[in-house]
């Protein structure tokens, strides 16, 4: 009997099978598990074992978010919630994770932006994702419970109140985002793109997430440009400053996310680097020549109707 075995038995969408389970890669939250029988089953079972509230996770909202991205048809069908056991089971999606090299393929990097987009125009989700007010939250977290924060970090806090009252300035209507789209986070079966791992969606500015994906995959200027225009067709200088202004956003915010996840989770990764890769990323832009242009051409936006339309 494996270690997963009896908690998976008491999955409803598992009784009476014969299945057998194997660990997939990556997860720094979750242990994610394959479980497949001979009947067809194929099935992947979300298992959280951490603790995770001073992340600001919420995994009810998880679960509505990720049964709205299926029915958007980027992501997964839900087969089974079950908060009592830490446990959301999922369809298994054909297809491979992505790696950042793969960006480097124009096809991809199109059906990867179309599986953005279309989760964008898809249902709306529960819950809003604000990184000004996570970033706020996380950092209570830090200096709570002691985590010492990277050299410098508070000193950019007068040019990161400058980024905010920007963005707040020019608001944009909020869509359905999943907020964590790293390269592993993307599916591409050679036909389309799929999204995966809900945790921290909520509805938020779509520059948001395009921003996160560059940064995360560590796009060069000239991939940044066509990412911008594989979503939007045909981008204006303003949202093309917003995506990368917004990538200064998650840099900032998610440093602080690995410092806790370093002095917090019992897994064995090296979350501090992790953050602070994040964090030197975002310095980096702090320090540089290019903020004050991207805040011009951010509070200059004339894409049509946002203005109008505000953070509806």
């Amino acid at each position: 009997m494996t270690d997963e075995q009896p908690a998976l038995d008491r999955l409803a969408c598992l009784a009476g099978r014969s299945w057998r389970v194997s660990e997939l890669s990556g997860g720094l939250t979750n242990t994610n598990l394959r479980v497949r029988d001979d009947d067809g089953l194929d099935v992947v079972v979300r298992w959280s074992q951490a603790d995770v509230s001073l992340l600001g996770i919420d995994r009810d909202a998880e679960h509505a978010n990720t049964v709205a991205a299926h029915q958007a048809g980027v992501g997964a069908e839900v087969l089974e919630y079950r908060p009592d056991l830490s446990m959301l089971v999922i369809g298994f999606l054909a297809g491979r994770s992505l790696e950042d090299a793969d960006f480097d393929d124009p096809g991809i990097l199109r059906r990867a932006a179309d599986a953005v987009r279309r989760l964008h125009a898809g249902p709306r989700f529960t819950g809003q994702f604000d990184m000004f007010a996570r970033q706020a939250g996380y950092l209570d977290v830090v200096r709570d419970n002691g985590i010492t924060l990277p050299a410098g970090y508070a000193d950019h806090a007068d040019l990161w109140g400058d980024v905010r009252r920007v963005l707040a300035a020019a608001p944009r209507p909020t869509v359905p985002c999943n907020n964590d789209l790293l390269a592993a986070n993307y599916i591409d079966d050679g036909e389309q793109g799929w999204l995966i791992d809900y945790e921290y969606s909520g509805n938020n500015d779509a520059c948001f997430e395009l921003g996160n994906t560059t940064t995360e995959c560590n796009f060069s200027e000239d991939q940044i440009d066509a990412w911008c225009e594989a979503y939007f067709g045909d981008p204006t200088p303003a949202d093309r400053a917003r995506v990368r202004l917004q990538a200064l956003c998650s840099q900032y915010g998610w440093a602080l996310w690995g410092l806790i996840q370093e002095a917090t989770s019992p897994i064995d990764f090296d979350f501090h680097s992790w953050g602070m890769e994040r964090y030197e990323k975002s310095a980096a832009t702090f320090r540089g020549g290019r903020l004050p242009r991207l805040l011009e051409q951010v509070a200059a936006d004339d894409r049509p109707g946002y203005r109008e339309r505000g953070s509806a």
